[in-house]
């Protein structure tokens, strides 16, 4: 991390992680602060969340991935204090409240790996690789 360099999504000038994303090929890596290098995740984990599966590329589901099984994990604790937590990520409150009252109770007796990745070959325009992203 660099203190010195600007972001290229807010373009503040402020700490930066390299996130790296692919495009085509190669993989470009994007500066970004960790604010918006979050931000990023948002909108795919709430429509994960809602529709149990999503199809996305390979690199944007593995991102995801850990960040629904921590989701899952506060909706497996049930308390008002994992719920808030939740809602500062999950931007619909009826998902959230979907994910407590639907979606954690079904993985009551298991220890992680929520979620599953698929590889289904490569998106035709741009060659990136594509993934289906589910609930298990």
């Amino acid at each position: 991390m660099n203190p010195n360099m600007l972001c290229s999504k807010c373009k503040k000038r402020m700490a930066v992680v390299f996130v790296t994303r692919m495009e085509g090929d190669k993989p470009i890596n994007e500066g970004l602060c960790i604010k918006c290098a979050k931000e990023m995740n948002i909108k795919p984990v709430t429509d994960l969340l809602d529709n149990g599966k999503m199809e996305t590329t390979f690199y944007r589901a593995k991102e995801v991935q850990p960040v629904v099984e921590k989701m899952i994990t506060l909706g497996k604790k049930g308390d008002l204090a994992a719920y808030r937590k939740a809602l500062a990520f999950i931007t619909k409150e009826d998902v959230a409240h979907k994910l407590f009252k639907e979606i954690a109770p079904k993985y009551a007796d298991r220890n992680g790996g929520y979620t599953r990745v698929t590889r289904t070959g490569e998106r035709r325009g741009d060659a990136a690789e594509m993934a289906v992203i589910e609930l298990v």
